[in-house]
């Protein structure tokens, strides 16, 4: 392993060790639980917003593997201060990178983010690296209908 994989890799650890924004959402119904049924990880996303349509507050729960814990933890993250437009483009740009039809590097401007650019070396662990993202299209679609 390099040092960049030694890095990542500690990233990745330190986020599934000590997830951010990780909260109780008991509250939220099984409607917006997203499984990967491969492995077993689940997770449910709440964001809250201002008056202006601005994220707040981004909760994540549930339980998963390393990859898919720290994806939740370094997405809510970043999700805090955008706009539903903003998120929303941020969201598709992940998701274009993860099935290869963007750069990995537009990854690099997202901070400790880029540190997913890893997975697609694996395909079996991009669904762990995007099951938060979809429940995150689920929750901006359910804001903007």
């Amino acid at each position: 392993m390099n040092q960049l994989d030694d890095l990542y890799m500690e990233i990745i650890l330190d986020h599934y060790k000590s997830p951010r924004n990780k909260a109780n959402l008991d509250h939220l119904g099984d409607d917006v639980l997203h499984e990967n049924p491969s492995c077993g990880d689940s997770v449910k996303l709440d964001l809250q917003l201002d008056g202006e349509n601005r994220i707040t507050q981004a909760q994540f729960d549930g339980h998963g593997c390393a990859i898919s814990t720290a994806s939740a933890s370094l997405m809510t993250e970043r999700l805090i201060g955008m706009n539903i437009a903003e998120a929303q483009d941020f969201l598709q740009l992940f998701l274009s990178v993860m099935r290869g039809e963007e750069e990995v590097e537009k990854l690099e401007a997202w901070g400790d983010l880029e540190v997913l650019e890893g997975v697609r070396k694996f395909p079996m662990r991009i669904k762990c690296a995007t099951l938060a993202w979809h429940a995150l299209e689920s929750r901006l679609e359910a804001l903007t209908s």
